[in-house]
């Protein structure tokens, strides 16, 4: 079953629900990047009449998160995920809708392969931009995955 941004909004639905409510949509996945949006607006806004810094950090993880994912499954083994570490940077108020991105895609095969091969948890750092609809940086997030087989 080949994981789609269709199939990742309804499990938003289930195990995910605050993300859903505020908004975070996975808009395109493929075996190089994901990209993940939200609109700026009334559920999720803060009182500096922008976006609250955790749904940025939502969209962010998900965009991260979801490239594993569907990763993990395409190599139909049983690998744990964890984030043990996040870094954001924001440079911009995030108002309208902003779009996170992760083109990481080829990185994670490499670690996800050396993690089956050892045996040992791996760790990867992957970055989600967040941009406006100007084209703008609005945040940067770092999250620093670990990844280990399970036997």
């Amino acid at each position: 079953m080949a994981l789609s941004a269709k199939k990742l909004n309804l499990f938003l639905v289930f195990n995910l629900p605050s993300a859903f409510l505020c908004g975070v949509r996975v808009k395109q996945i493929n075996a190089f990047e994901c990209h993940v949006g939200v609109r700026h607006k009334w559920i999720n806004k803060n009182p500096f009449k922008s976006m609250f810094w955790a749904v940025q950090g939502m969209a962010a993880e998900l965009a991260t998160g979801a490239l594993i994912i569907m990763k993990i499954q395409q190599l139909n083994k049983k690998i744990s995920m964890l984030v043990i570490k996040n870094e954001a940077q924001f440079t911009k108020k995030a108002k309208g809708r902003i779009t996170f991105r992760c083109a990481q895609g080829m990185d994670i095969d490499k670690v996800l392969q050396s993690a089956i091969e050892s045996g040992e948890g791996q760790t990867l750092t992957l970055k989600a931009e967040g941009r406006d609809e100007a084209g703008d940086v609005v945040a940067t997030f770092n999250f620093i995955w670990s990844l280990k087989r399970k036997f």
